[in-house]
C-alpha cells in the first residue's frame, strides 16, 4: 500500500508552510502499510520553542486555508513537540533535542521516505 494522492496533496501544503517558518530537516515517511489510520508522517525541526509553535501555527493556517482542518493537536503549550493530525497526514514538529531523542526516522526506518518538493526561495538582493 502507498500513500494516497490526497495525503500527498496535504503533504505539499504542510511542507511549504513549515518551510516558510524556517522549519528544518523536513522528512516525510509513508506509513500507510503498517498504520491503517494515516498515510504519511511529516517530521519537522524547529530551533526553539517559539519556532516550533510558529511552524505548527503556520501549518494549521495554511491547511485550513486549503480546506483541511486538524482533527487533533497536542503539545502546543510546551513548544517542544507539537503533533497535528490531519487524518491522512500527521505532522510532528520537534525541538532539536526532542527530535534526536525520539528519533522517529529510526523507529519507522522500514517505511519509504517520500521526496518533498519545496517552493524556490527568492534570492535576497
Amino acid at each position: 500500500m502507498t500513500a494516497s494522492a490526497h495525503a500527498l496533496e496535504l503533504l505539499q501544503v504542510a511542507a511549504a508552510a513549515a518551510d516558510s517558518k524556517a522549519g528544518e530537516d523536513l522528512v516525510a515517511i509513508d506509513v500507510s502499510s503498517p498504520l491503517p489510520l494515516t498515510d504519511i508522517f511529516l517530521i519537522v525541526t524547529g530551533r526553539s520553542e517559539r519556532n516550533v509553535v510558529a511552524i505548527a501555527g503556520e501549518i494549521e493556517d495554511k491547511m485550513t486555508e486549503a480546506g483541511h482542518k486538524p482533527l487533533r493537536r497536542e503539545g502546543r503549550a510546551e513548544g517542544r513537540w507539537v503533533l497535528v493530525d490531519f487524518g491522512d497526514l500527521v505532522v510532528h514538529i520537534f525541538h532539536e533535542e526532542e527530535r534526536v531523542y525520539y528519533s522517529l526516522e529510526r523507529l519507522w526506518k522500514d517505511c519509504p521516505v517520500i521526496p518533498i518538493v519545496l517552493p524556490a526561495h527568492e534570492a535576497a538582493e
